[in-house]
């Protein structure tokens, strides 16, 4: 009986240290692709601090350091139950922690990681029936789906299904900030209005 009581313990014990070396706020390595060092979510996010169920879907679209999430699809509605499309400029010289609607323990990714990610190959291919671009060589490639975006004049959907606009932290001037976009021609950095609403693909922090 004696010897069961501590086996019990032991049990106990190692599982309290597999528990305390776990930080949940660590993201899944079921949710990331490594390419060139950095960890690529495999998902858009969704609302602020969730990605959508799977890699194709689009996910909201935001506007430059803003954490309020627009949908992809009409009606136009906000991930605040808001239904007015919000034309003001965002400010800010960079994309601001409080303003992150990525999910804890990842981040909007930089200017250099979204190269660095153009510079690893990509191919313009479907998923599951939905265009867009494939980034990565071998096994490792992440898919991003080519979602449009909401214009900075009135929200309007553009470009669904043709083309992909991701922000990225980088600010160019006061009125203007980077992003990446790509169709299923060429693939670039470059910089547009920060009221307009494009996707954001998370990186690991």
């Amino acid at each position: 009986m004696k010897k069961n009581y501590f086996k019990i313990i032991a049990v106990a014990m190692s599982l309290l240290i597999v528990t305390i070396g776990c930080k949940k706020d660590d993201p899944d390595d079921s949710e990331w692709i490594e390419i060139n060092g950095v960890k690529w979510a495999k998902r858009n996010v969704a609302a602020p601090g969730t990605f959508t169920s799977k890699p194709e879907d689009a996910g909201m679209f935001y506007q430059w350091n803003c954490k309020t999430g627009w949908s992809s699809t009409d009606p136009l509605t906000s991930s605040t139950g808001g239904t007015t499309w919000d034309g003001s400029t965002p400010e800010g010289n960079s994309w601001e922690a409080a303003n992150d609607p990525c999910p804890t323990g990842w981040r909007v990714p930089t200017l250099a990681e979204q190269e660095s990610l153009i510079s690893s190959g990509s191919d313009w291919a479907p998923l599951n029936g939905v265009n867009g671009r494939f980034f990565g060589n071998g096994i490792q490639k992440v898919f991003l789906p080519a979602a449009g975006y909401r214009s900075s004049y009135d929200g309007t959907l553009t470009y669904v299904r043709y083309n992909g606009y991701y922000w990225n932290n980088a600010p160019n001037d006061k009125d203007y900030a980077y992003y990446m976009g790509f169709s299923s021609g060429p693939v670039s950095t470059n910089s547009y209005p920060r009221n307009n609403g494009f996707s954001v693909r998370c990186v690991a922090e």
